[in-house]
């Protein structure tokens, strides 16, 4: 296995600073147990509601279901580790769980969905809009493209192989619209939107402000849709997360340009400008800033970071759809802020090297890590060779900055 040899590289092994308990996104009462509420049921209940003892010698922790015990382990540092032993379960519990409810997320212009799961989990799912070989059309503004389901799974699994891993799990799924959505929804908006295609096929549309109509419906085969399934973040209300606006976010205007596309000097003012001008913030930006230009994502307008870690934290890569819509272009755009600010930190520097060399070539460890998806392949063999052509771009920005 070629990730298992990447994983094993010094340069995936640089030690993370010691995490504290103020480093920690929850301090955890170490007496709180979960069951299961009957030994027939996948049900969770806290211990205090349950009918059942729990084995003796069982931590708390070990009773946690999956889901929680991977909010429990974010940190200042990072989202979750890097040799992560649930992420496996994860992933496949996403995959598996059982669906007990399915709702309409509110807001943003495509159609996204909560499931839930009987453990209490929920996971974000986001529809297939278009198949793994369309490209998006060359006359398309990057505000009006499809959000697309692989693009999700395929960002975690470069976000991970980046060792960034500062972007939520998710994993491809094949959902039963009629069971595991219209006969399941307490979400009158949404079950308003459901019918019968011509050729027989159960479709939806939802309500949102742009995809949401019956031109854009969503249609099973009959009733088979495929999506991504993200693990949600721990709720605002425990958690509560700021969201920042990208100082390289685009116009969002047909003919508008931004600043930073008209001032070559951009950087300056930015440097200047909290939370940039002191700690590794505007160093963590240009890490996305990479991750979005070996994905051809040009919509990352805001991020997000937990409000407990203040300015001293990783940045949250979410919403990652409009990633990988193009590989017969690269959009020179997306490095702006690395080739304006000539930054970067030494250590993604390193292992961007690497991923350039054979024995660690990035398609070929993007490609092993996609096969293991429910919904693979995940990817169209020219996107995993647009991210080695892309690589060495971004390598190029590097050198011609370091010249």
């Amino acid at each position: 296995s070629k990730l298992e040899a990447l994983f094993d590289h010094p340069l995936y092994n640089i030690p993370i600073p010691e995490v504290t308990e103020k480093d920690k996104l929850f301090v955890v009462n170490p007496m709180e147990k979960f069951s299961l509420r009957s030994s027939g049921s996948d049900e969770w209940v806290s211990s205090s509601k349950a009918e059942m003892v729990l084995p003796t010698g069982k931590t708390a922790y070990d009773t946690y279901p999956t889901w929680l015990k991977f909010h429990v382990g974010i940190n200042r540092y990072e989202l979750y580790p890097r040799r992560d032993p649930l992420m496996p379960t994860l992933l496949r519990d996403l995959a598996t769980q059982r669906i007990i409810s399915s709702v309409q997320k509110t807001g943003g212009t495509q159609l996204k969905l909560i499931m839930t799961f009987p453990n209490y989990g929920q996971a974000l799912f986001k529809p297939m809009k278009q198949t793994r070989d369309q490209e998006t059309p060359i006359d398309f503004f990057y505000f009006s493209d499809f959000e697309r389901h692989n693009a999700e799974i395929a960002a975690f699994h470069l976000d991970r192989i980046l060792d960034f891993r500062r972007i939520p799990p998710a994993s491809g799924r094949l959902v039963n619209i009629t069971k595991e959505i219209r006969d399941i929804t307490t979400d009158k908006k949404l079950a308003k939107t459901f019918f019968i295609s011509p050729v027989g096929n159960i479709c939806f549309y939802g309500e949102c402000s742009y995809y949401c109509s019956t031109e854009h419906a969503l249609c099973g085969k009959p009733d088979r849709l495929e999506g991504s399934m993200a693990a949600l973040l721990p709720d605002k209300t425990l958690a509560k997360r700021r969201s920042w606006r990208s100082p390289w976010r685009r116009s969002y205007h047909k003919s508008k340009k931004a600043e930073w596309e008209l001032n070559p000097n951009y950087c300056a003012q930015v440097r200047e400008t909290p939370p940039y001008d002191r700690g590794h913030r505007l160093l963590d930006l240009i890490d996305m800033t990479v991750l979005d230009f070996l994905m051809g994502n040009m919509d990352r307008h805001h991020y997000e970071t937990f409000e407990k870690f203040g300015n001293d934290t990783f940045l949250l890569h979410l919403d990652n759809g409009r990633g990988f819509g193009t590989h017969s272009r690269d959009e020179l755009s997306i490095l702006a802020p690395l080739r304006q600010c000539c930054s970067i930190k030494k250590s993604t520097y390193l292992r961007l090297q690497l991923l350039a060399t054979q024995p660690y070539r990035l398609s070929d460890l993007l490609r092993e890590a996609l096969a293991t998806d429910p919904l693979a392949p995940i990817l169209a063999e020219p996107h995993l060779r647009a991210l080695d052509r892309r690589l060495g771009k971004v390598l190029e920005a590097v050198g011609r900055c370091l010249a």
